[in-house]
């Protein structure tokens, strides 16, 4: 016999910022297995109707949107209970949300701190501390998304680096914590999507010549790391998988 089309047919899986670019990915990879999606947003309220439409036309009543600001904790509490109400369970959380701009240092202001930590570091922290009791009950995942920048800083980006750097060791942090019943792994992309916005052709040919396989890669190299983590891997956790190409043994 072989495998199930749909290994993740009756688990419930959260996604924040899961409307758009690598969040939608996720979202529609993980639907594709069979799991039941609520996909967080906080503004792309057009793209997040959209695509959970385009979820319950595939297989009704399988997804939901649901709105909130991270930064506010008492949202954070709510979203494991959106989806315990909607699906009955909670076996995935995929800290997935992020802002990401430039900080130069002499030009970081405290509105930039609170920002980019707040998003990167503290929802992913207080989110998973939120959707603990509902995971021990299914020896689910938390799934965090860092970044290669998390590991070595991007120059101009000291605040984003060091919010991703401390995702890691949250991620390492949770895992001892939240063992045996929860599995905590994290997967830090590459050049996978370009920020929004023009970018300096010659910017992107050097990054890519940085890297082992000399080429971006794709939302769907991200999507298949997340199934292993949630389907293949049940003696895995405290990890980050950095997918990115070879870039972080090109010297970034």
């Amino acid at each position: 016999m072989g495998e199930s089309p749909q290994p993740l047919a009756g688990r419930a899986v959260l996604v924040t910022g899961g409307a758009r670019r690598l969040g939608a990915a996720l979202v529609r990879a993980v639907h594709a297995a069979g799991a039941s999606l609520v996909v967080h947003y906080r503004r792309s309220s057009a793209a997040a109707t959209a695509l959970v439409a385009e979820l319950n036309r595939l297989r009704p009543d399988s997804a939901i949107a649901v709105a909130a600001d991270l930064n506010d904790l008492a949202a954070l509490e709510a979203l494991p209970r959106a989806t315990t109400q909607a699906f009955g369970r909670l076996d995935v959380l995929i800290n997935n949300a992020s802002t990401f701009y430039a900080t130069p240092v002499g030009e970081i202001r405290l509105d930039d701190w609170n920002d980019l930590i707040g998003s990167n570091l503290r929802a992913p922290l207080f989110l998973s501390q939120a959707a603990v009791p509902s995971l021990r009950e299914t020896r689910g995942l938390i799934l965090n998304m860092i970044d290669i920048h998390g590991f070595r800083p991007l120059k101009q980006y000291p605040v984003y680096s060091l919010a991703k750097a401390g995702l890691v060791m949250l991620t390492q942090s949770l895992a001892r914590e939240l063992g045996p019943e929860i599995r905590v792994n994290g997967i830090a992309p590459g050049s996978i999507l370009w920020p929004e916005g023009p970018l300096d052709p010659e910017l992107k040919a050097r990054i890519l010549d940085r890297t082992a396989l000399k080429r971006a890669g794709s939302p769907e190299d991200i999507a298949k790391a997340a199934l292993y983590f949630i389907n293949d891997a049940p003696y895995v956790t405290g990890q980050v998988l950095a997918v990115d190409g070879g870039r972080t043994v090109g010297g970034l």
